[in-house]
């Protein structure tokens, strides 16, 4: 730091540069003036502490980090001003063996500012660790607004993805943003094999009830689809699974599942709607609430095509509950309520296959159609099939295949006069 007096140009030449002045004690003989230079220099550069110090603690209340590293080094700039002039007064001016009045309160003065000194610097030391815990709750929060943005974009994904508006989708998002369940192909293979299983839970009590009531067990998988060489008797129950699917899949390739309904104008926002609703419901209650309801009409007439009037007449003795549906009830019996499981999931299926975009396709392999492993998946595994044997032929269609974009859901079939593994 570089002196100056008012009297005495020699100490210093610009506010830049440093000038080399004569020693301390020949500048105080010759030229007293010069130690009073000194304190008003001295004095300054405290006052203009004092000043930077205000500006520090202004920059804080507003919390304003800009300002606050301006002053921060205003701060720093005056107390190495301050700290230069100490060193300058040290070495060029030994401490007297006897000291008069006027030298003893000018020693006092430099004490209480040096003291003074020191506290600013504990001060701006103290300002120097709040501004870096400022910043490090800064890097936090920007952090968190990164955070945020990321789910934002993967919310508005979701969005666009299944068609929903973000007022309409409010209620269907977990605490983390998030839908409950993504709109992928997974999510709809998944529905593929609920719709397998439904065929065949509800194919189990309707042979059971066909054995019950007399059924000839062969005749009846014949009339489903004659000439099928089964591997073991047992596997006849793929002729009710496949006559089940038949029934449950006409109409499928449609919008409207070929239920005749007006205004059955759908998006495929609703159609996902229409998934997310029941998905989760008792299809029982789902009918108690609105019977009439379009699901209610798909219900009904698939009912009426996949249990005929003769079998039920056998299994119960009367028509009264086939009398109910036509009338357009929903009878609470078991055998009902086993059914209405069976028509959620193709329902389900449906609608999902209806919420993507392209729509899923669905395809069917017919009777004596040579086996594809691309396309087709044997309902039976433990199958022996030699290097010289036929390829084997489709007997039945258990479940139809379906094309999502580039992914393929292969058609479950039985394959005739193939030999099993004991």
């Amino acid at each position: 730091m570089l002196l100056t007096g008012a009297k005495d140009n020699q100490l210093r030449e610009s506010n830049s540069q440093k000038v080399h002045p004569q020693p301390m004690e020949e500048a105080m003989n010759q030229k007293p003036e010069a130690v009073e230079g000194l304190i008003s220099n001295l004095f300054v550069n405290i006052s203009s502490l004092k000043s930077a110090y205000i500006q520090l603690q202004g920059a804080h209340t507003p919390y304003d980090p800009e300002k606050i590293q301006v002053a921060d080094k205003l701060v720093i700039s005056e107390l190495k001003k301050l700290s230069e002039i100490k060193h300058f007064y040290r070495e060029n001016n030994p401490k007297p063996v006897c000291v008069s009045p006027q030298d003893s309160r000018l020693a006092a003065e430099i004490q209480e500012q040096q003291s003074l000194l020191k506290t600013y610097e504990v001060m701006v030391k103290k300002f120097q660790s709040e501004i870096q815990n400022k910043d490090s709750e800064i890097l936090q929060l920007q952090h968190q607004i990164e955070e945020a943005n990321q789910k934002k974009v993967k919310l508005e994904k979701n969005l666009k993805l299944r068609g929903l508006s973000m007022k309409e989708s409010q209620g269907s998002v977990d605490e983390n943003g998030d839908f409950p369940v993504d709109l992928t192909p997974d999510l709809f293979i998944s529905a593929v094999e609920g719709a397998f299983k439904a065929i065949h839970d509800f194919s189990k009590p309707l042979i059971n009830m066909m054995k019950a009531a007399g059924w000839d067990l062969d005749a009846a998988a014949n009339s489903v689809e004659s000439n099928v060489v089964y591997s073991k008797r047992a596997h006849k129950k793929y002729a009710f699974e496949s006559h089940i699917c038949q029934r449950m899949f006409c109409g499928f390739q449609h919008e409207s599942f070929s239920i005749k309904v007006d205004n059955h104008a759908l998006t495929k926002e609703d159609f996902f709607r229409q998934f997310l609703s029941l998905k989760d419901m008792d299809p029982l209650d789902m009918l108690g609430q609105n019977p009439d309801s379009i699901f209610g009409q798909f219900c009904r007439t698939k009912y009426l095509l996949v249990v005929h009037s003769k079998m039920e007449a056998s299994f119960f003795g009367n028509l009264d509950q086939r009398n109910h549906v036509v009338g357009g009830g929903h009878p609470r019996t078991p055998f009902y309520q086993v059914f209405l499981k069976l028509a959620k999931a193709i329902w389900l299926l449906h609608s999902l296959a209806y919420s993507f975009d392209p729509t899923v396709k669905v395809f069917q392999v017919k009777r004596g159609n040579e086996f594809s492993e691309v396309y087709m998946d044997s309902v039976v595994k433990n199958l022996i099939v030699g290097e010289n044997d036929p390829k084997p032929k489709v007997g039945l269609m258990v479940m139809p295949g379906f094309l999502i974009g580039g992914t393929i859901i292969q058609s479950r079939v039985y394959l005739s006069g193939v030999r099993v593994a004991e």
